[in-house]
């Protein structure tokens, strides 16, 4: 028996979206909304129709507008798990990870090996970590993702009006990241764009890969050789498109995957790498830019870590 039924002779419960809840989605407004109900019951409402907007369905996907009026069924509501703390050490690292704070924004140089958020076996992740440290704060969310084992970059929106302008410069290509990656092999030649179109899938173990498909959607990433070795070549990536793992796969669709990569990688060189004091993923996000809502023009760097670096030192003088 379901823990979580709705309750038929309740009368269902009306909200109506304010200006702070524009934007977001309602899946995730769902689940912070109705604290100690199992997001797998919330899918299931949702699913079912009812949860309705406007008197109407909504997918999971659907972006809230205010004045929108949102029917909730009623339902008994569990109480809410107690999450485990995030450790001071976790928080101190995020707090000397800051690289731009303002009144709308904050970026960090995500840690590699933190979540950006939790699940799947995380407790907790950089949004978690942030919300503990900071229990005053009315509003944070992740304005994008990075991969767990992927490092640099990472925004986080403190207001919902500075989420909706960033999620509508990301909508019109309207935000410059580059990152830096070590692929395998020489490069040869100069500046490269992969066009290849990407798929998402999942495998009958649940794990989901992307891969190159015609019918894929339209992808495009901009490769420029930085630092050129016999066995690996540093690169600077550029996405003109923002699909899951782009870099990755087109990467590897070069015949070059990244260093470390062990879901398109090449095992060969991942132990080969491994020779050479690489632990992780060797792709970092290493600078984004754009203009903000008051026409102020941000650009924020991130370092490479020091293990990464020594990764390149252990490949000896550069040949280019």
């Amino acid at each position: 028996m379901n823990e979580f039924p709705t309750q038929g002779r309740l009368p269902p419960e009306l909200i109506e979206i304010g200006p702070e809840q524009e934007g977001q989605r309602i899946d995730n407004f769902l689940t912070t909304y109705l604290k100690g109900v199992p997001k797998s019951f919330i899918y299931r409402v949702l699913r079912s129709g009812e949860v309705r907007v406007n008197k109407g369905r909504a997918k999971p996907t659907y972006r809230l507008k205010e004045g929108d009026t949102v029917r909730i069924p009623p339902m008994r509501r569990g109480e809410p798990q107690t999450a485990a703390a995030p450790g001071k050490k976790l928080v101190a690292l995020l707090n000397e990870s800051i690289l731009y704070e303002d009144a709308g924004l904050l970026i960090i140089n995500k840690p590699s090996g933190i979540a950006v958020h939790g699940g799947s076996g995380v407790s907790f992740g950089v949004i978690e970590i942030l919300r503990a440290a900071r229990p005053e704060a009315p509003f944070l969310e992740l304005v994008h993702r990075l991969d767990r084992d992927t490092s640099g970059c990472l925004m986080i929106a403190k207001k919902r009006s500075a989420l909706r302008h960033i999620h509508q410069l990301l909508r019109e290509e309207g935000m410059e990241k580059r990152y830096q990656a070590l692929i395998q092999g020489p490069w040869h030649g100069g500046e490269r764009r992969v066009t290849a179109a990407l798929r998402k899938n999942v495998l009958q173990s649940g794990e989901r890969v992307v891969r190159v498909e015609a019918e894929g959607k339209q992808s495009q990433t901009l490769f420029r050789p930085l630092q050129r070795w016999p066995m690996a070549t540093l690169v600077e990536a550029v996405p003109l498109t923002g699909r899951t793992h782009q870099i990755r796969v087109h990467a590897a669709h070069l015949g070059q995957p990244i260093a470390g990569d062990e879901k398109y990688g090449d095992a060969e060189f991942n132990r080969a790498m491994q020779e050479k004091g690489l632990r992780r993923l060797f792709l970092h996000a290493a600078s984004l830019s754009f203009t903000a809502a008051d026409g102020n023009r941000i650009a924020v760097s991130a370092p490479l870590d020091p293990a990464l670096k020594k990764v390149l030192a252990a490949l000896g003088n550069a040949i280019g």
